[in-house]
């Protein structure tokens, strides 16, 4: 158990629960979009003027809201094969473009589902998972991307960077459509199962799984007559396009996997705070971060930044090619547009920057620069960005946040393109350099997590808290779903009274430390859920973990 003195630094107010009285949006008892809209538009009214939107208490109908818990529906793994593959090359620049491939995929969600809304997190909760990828495959070409193997589709049809479309009102498959899918109880084997809502004929027999596996069931004899029938629903899409483990999947099938382990705990409910962790040990790999926003009504939109506990991830190499390297990925602005047509789109601005620490030999920074959308006509999701080096110890660099900001002496490559589509790059120090492609963003689909059943989870996990509000939902009971969000909200509300009339505070049990740095500290508690997770039982073998330098060094000296 985390220790009493774990929150020294941050006041009771972020810690512990707030009794003040919740902004309730009436339920207009319309499920419809009609309906939906109309309420969406009270809530817009009344956040007018608010400064920071996320440090209200804001009690919406349940049929505002998507059947997946917060916790579960941000975890920025994707697509954790990329992340799995950050260690692979002994080049620390290949290393930092297996970064900027990551970083680019992380949020994939937002445009290959729909803007949602999930629960609110309580205080204490917390949702662990894992995946388990195929590794990537290398072309012979060094300056070719790695090939993936998991959840792809046919390329985009190439589009002129000054005409790419705004997107459309259907959207394919997202987290949610995996959450869904897990609880009625389908496919546990079957690809279909991440994209049931999407196929003419994605009805399976029930399976033991509460969850999705992570790749489709090789022996399935119907899966390739199954998989003509999804509709990716992505105008700039190949419609014959299909989801699927690409490659040669027969020879595929006893490759070894990867398996990526994740827990996080809400830590502060007012405001809403979150750490988080995930873990690849054969990769020596670790992601670690603090999750807090801001967000406010800005014009006809809703403006979200990070909050204060929220410096961004940070990634740590801790064996292999790049022991001792940690980057730290800061977090854009984004905006979600229409809010007042029902028609939701998210569009980024801002940067994101990449900095490289511990590395032995050169020191490395990207930036990744979004250009601002114009308030007439398409949005277009551009971008540009650099590669360059940096000298420790200097401070200058911090005030390069835009690619013209970097002297020219240090910039190594530079990349542009979509961030929902193509992204390409090229050094600048070779003379005969030409573009090629870092990322196809338009092939690649969110990976499905495998999470434990209901039976084998606490009161406190999130799909455990939260199985009565998600039954209703999907049986569109929402009169039902209501009752019971406001039970759990009761809940809380009262749990909070009852430490401050004691004189306690909260503490959390998987997470300890200072969150001044933005980097979470696991317990003894949260250690042993790691580990009890990567040990679940899978459907494929799983890769050796090998020792890092450090632990052979211990074993040594031992």
């Amino acid at each position: 158990m985390a220790s009493a003195t774990a929150h020294k630094d941050i006041p009771e107010d972020v810690v512990d629960g707030s009794a003040e009285q919740a902004i309730s949006v009436p339920d207009t008892s319309d499920a419809g979009e009609g309906g939906k809209l109309k309420m969406i538009v009270s809530l817009v009214k009344k956040c007018l003027g608010v400064k920071d939107i996320a440090t209200m208490r804001l009690s919406l109908p349940a049929s505002l809201l998507e059947p997946i818990p917060n916790l579960e529906y941000w975890h920025y793994l994707d697509r954790p094969d990329l992340f799995a593959a950050i260690n692979d090359s002994d080049d620390p620049f290949e290393r930092m473009l297996a970064v900027l491939r990551f970083t680019f995929s992380k949020d994939l969600k937002f445009i290959r589902g729909k803007v949602c809304k999930p629960y609110n997190s309580v205080l204490g909760e917390h949702f662990r998972s894992h995946w388990d990828v195929i590794p990537v495959s290398y072309p012979s070409d060094p300056m070719q991307p790695p090939i993936q193997h998991l959840y792809l589709s046919e390329a985009a049809a190439q589009v002129s960077m000054t005409a790419l479309s705004a997107p459309s009102s259907r959207f394919p498959a997202s987290e949610t459509a995996s959450f869904k899918s897990a609880i009625s109880g389908r496919s546990s084997k079957s690809t279909l199962s991440v994209v049931s809502t999407l196929s003419k004929n994605a009805s399976r027999p029930a399976s033991s799984k509460s969850t999705p596996a992570t790749t489709p069931d090789l022996t399935d004899p119907e899966l390739d007559a199954r998989m003509s029938n999804l509709s990716l629903a992505n105008p700039n899409a190949s419609n014959s396009g299909s989801l699927l483990e690409a490659g040669d999947v027969p020879t595929l099938g006893d490759r070894p996997r990867v398996r990526i382990t994740y827990l996080t705990e809400q830590v502060s409910h007012h405001p809403p705070v979150s750490a988080y962790t995930a873990y690849c040990p054969s990769r020596h790999l670790e992601m670690t971060g603090i999750d807090q926003i801001s967000a406010k009504v800005s014009g006809t939109s809703l403006r979200v930044e990070p909050g204060s506990f929220n410096k961004g991830l940070f990634v740590k190499i801790n064996g292999g090619p790049g022991e001792g390297e940690q980057y730290h990925v800061t977090h854009p602005v984004a905006s979600v547009n229409g809010l007042f047509r029902g028609s939701f789109y998210i569009t980024v601005s801002d940067a994101t920057i990449i900095t490289c620490t511990g590395a032995d030999g050169q020191n490395l920074r990207a930036i990744i620069e979004y250009k601002e959308e114009s308030w007439l006509g398409r949005a277009h999701f551009l971008l540009e960005g650099v590669i360059h080096t940096y000298t420790p110890g200097e401070t200058a660099h911090e005030e390069w946040t835009k690619v013209k900001h970097v002297p020219r002496s240090r910039v190594l490559a530079v990349f542009d393109g979509s961030w929902k589509q193509v992204i390409r790059w090229k050094r600048v120090d070779a003379p005969d350099s030409e573009y090629t492609t870092l990322l196809d963003i338009s092939t690649l689909h969110v990976i499905p997590k495998v999470v434990r059943p209901l039976e084998k989870q606490s009161g406190t996990e999130s799909r455990k808290l939260w199985e009565k509000v998600t039954s209703s939902l999907l049986a569109k009971e929402y009169s039902e779903a209501t009752k019971h969000k406001l039970a759990i909200e009761q809940k809380q509300r009262d749990d909070a009274a009852a430490r401050i009339k004691k004189g306690s505070k909260f503490i959390p049990v998987y997470f300890d430390g200072d969150y001044e740095s933005g980097i979470p500290i696991l317990t003894p508690e949260g250690r042993a859920a790691l580990e009890e997770e990567f040990k679940e039982e899978g459907e494929y073998p799983l890769e050796p973990i090998s020792p890092s330098s450090a632990d052979e060094k211990a074993e040594a000296d031992s």
